[in-house]
């Protein structure tokens, strides 16, 4: 980044990442372009990443976004489907294999790479990239070095599975993602933006992974199991939340140089490959036993973001509570078993 670049001010840096995202929105609209609320930003702001603009994302406000997706979610748990649950367990069982096949062949892949033993094992854990980074560090790991690895992952993802989605399943990606909110109530709004404040902060408070998505799914869910909410939030705030997310993802990217280019992004994308394959063998077992159609089986085993996975879910209408129940328990186990599996492994700070 030039000196230049560096110099400028927080908000300018913020203000000029919106303006690109918005910018990228009317450009993917305007070429009809799917996903324009998510590919625009999110293109936008990797393009001007990686010829060095100054951009930043855009803190709580960014964050806060996310909350939006934890309530969509939320919405869609009602009584008919904790009643489904049981049908999902053999399915479910299939993640611990998923995650411990990654680690058997992701670890040594990025040790093969030349990475350190703790840069190794947090880059090809597949959980949450704020997670991932914190332990890392902890460990020892270059925090640099996993979010670029992380951010290509889900960058990749992405912007791959909607091709599948459109071309291998035949499904469209104009699925209404929500009614618009002049039809919806205005009491259920209020709460839905209650339950996403009160389940984002009050799940921060307790030390909750990922509160921004799950403090407000909890809260709506249990609103939504008591009858109080029927509807998922309006379709505009659900571009809102697209809107953010495509340009975190492009954010990502700031500051990139070319020997982070040529080391980390493509180590990150040769890591997609094994995980494509892992994941299709996954997805293809829970078809061929009929536990799931192939849509779903392919979202829930998708090794992207929670966040993107819900967004993309919520576009395609596939069954959101089957898909983010996978993606919630992949995240959780690695969450709680990363850090203890790399101390049982032996897993150094350095090489010694």
């Amino acid at each position: 980044m030039s000196r230049l670049a560096a110099s400028l001010p927080p908000l300018q840096r913020s203000l000029l990442t919106l303006a690109l995202s918005l910018l990228g929105v009317l450009v993917f609209w305007l070429l009809h372009l799917p996903l324009p609320f998510l590919f625009g930003p999110m293109f936008a702001c990797l393009l001007a990443a990686l010829i060095g603009l100054p951009l930043r994302g855009t803190g709580q406000i960014g964050i806060g976004a996310r909350t939006i997706l934890g309530v969509a979610v939320g919405a869609t748990l009602t009584p008919a489907l904790i009643a489904s649950l049981p049908s999902m367990l053999a399915s479910v069982a299939l993640i611990p294999l998923y995650i411990g096949l990654i680690g058997l062949i992701g670890v040594p892949f990025f040790r093969r790479m030349g990475y350190d033993p703790a840069t190794a094992w947090y880059s090809a854990m597949p959980g949450g990239l704020q997670d991932m980074i914190v332990f890392g560090i902890e460990a020892g790991a270059n925090p640099r070095t996993l979010s670029l690895i992380h951010a290509t992952r889900v960058l990749i993802i992405v912007t791959v599975a909607p091709f599948f989605i459109v071309h291998v399943f035949g499904a469209s990606l104009s699925h209404p993602v929500g009614e618009p909110a002049r039809d919806l109530p205005w009491s259920e709004m209020a709460l839905m933006a209650a339950a996403a404040l009160i389940g984002w902060k009050g799940g921060e408070r307790i030390g909750l992974f990922g509160a921004s998505i799950l403090g407000p799914l909890i809260v709506t869910g249990a609103l939504s199991l008591m009858g109080l909410i029927h509807h998922r939030p309006p379709a505009e705030a659900i571009y809102v939340a697209q809107f953010f997310i495509g340009s975190a993802i492009g954010v990502g990217y700031t500051g990139i140089t070319l020997t982070e280019i040529r080391r980390d992004v493509l180590a990150g994308v040769g890591f997609v490959v094994i995980l494509a394959a892992l994941a299709a063998l996954m997805s293809e077992l829970v078809h061929l036993m009929g536990i799931a159609p192939p849509l779903e089986a392919f979202l829930a085993f998708a090794p992207g973001g929670q966040a993107e996975m819900t967004v993309l879910s919520i576009v395609v209408g596939a069954d959101l509570g089957y898909v983010v129940v996978h993606h919630v328990l992949r995240i959780l186990l690695v969450i709680t078993g990363a850090p203890i599996a790399a101390r049982v492994m032996g897993v150094k700070r350095k090489e010694e």
